[in-house]
């Protein structure tokens, strides 16, 4: 699809009233308009190819998955979300309720961690946060609705609007791993804070989620890890 073409596609996708990643199609326009404005991304995709959609479900579940993994390793928070799913599956608002803190705690998860399960619990079982309709909300509304809740910061709403809700132009400028990638792939003097990460995503409009997409596979290889994303 020509890079012309890349607005058009975003203006029509989820039917829609804001611009969503659907398919691998929709991360090759995006590449392709990234690559135009920032030749350093064809080195990515020379490499490693397009990445793939990081797509999760637009649900608790997910939700909670991401809160588990704020500011710990993947391997980590791997290990705690299977502990938490063993007891907390298939995460009924009304059942996490039952949970007192402590019994949160004892799956792994901080104070912190605890109590923002149950806020974001207690919103759904009031009917306060609805997933469903985040489909219907304007990117900053969702941001907004999200990080009012207990324990959720930009990072897991930028996340959450990234892989749940497939947002084109979402961007995680918190995320160390992109902001690690950056600064190797742009040869920048340092690793720039979420402030100056957010000033060169502005190039990347509308598509920051791609980058930050391929960012994360740039990041992937230069720890030596796999590119296949679970």
């Amino acid at each position: 699809m020509a890079i012309g073409n890349a607005r058009a596609l975003l203006l029509t996708s989820d039917a829609k009233r804001f611009p969503v990643i659907e398919t691998d199609a929709d991360i090759a326009t995006g590449a392709e308009f990234l690559v135009a404005r920032e030749p350093c991304f064809a080195k990515i995709i020379e490499v490693y190819g397009l990445p793939s959609s990081r797509r999760v479900e637009n649900s608790l579940a997910s939700l909670l998955k991401i809160v588990t993994e704020q500011l710990i390793s993947l391997k980590a928070a791997d290990a705690i979300w299977r502990h938490i799913e063993t007891r907390l599956h298939p995460f009924e608002p009304h059942e996490i309720l039952k949970f007192s803190p402590e019994d949160l705690q004892s799956l792994g998860l901080t104070r912190a961690k605890a109590r923002s399960f149950q806020a974001i619990a207690m919103a759904i079982h009031s009917g306060e946060l609805n997933f469903e309709s985040l489909h219907q909300v304007p990117d900053q509304d969702v941001l907004a609705k999200l990080t009012a809740l207990p324990g959720i910061g930009p990072w897991t709403a930028d996340i959450y609007l990234l892989t749940a809700l497939g947002r084109a132009d979402a961007c995680p400028a918190g995320d160390l791993a992109l902001q690690l990638a950056a600064q190797d792939l742009f040869a920048m003097d340092g690793r720039p804070t979420p402030k100056a990460f957010l000033e060169r995503a502005e190039n990347w409009k509308p598509w920051r989620s791609v980058a930050a997409r391929l960012l994360w596979s740039h990041y992937r290889g230069l720890k030596g890890l796999s590119q296949q994303v679970n």
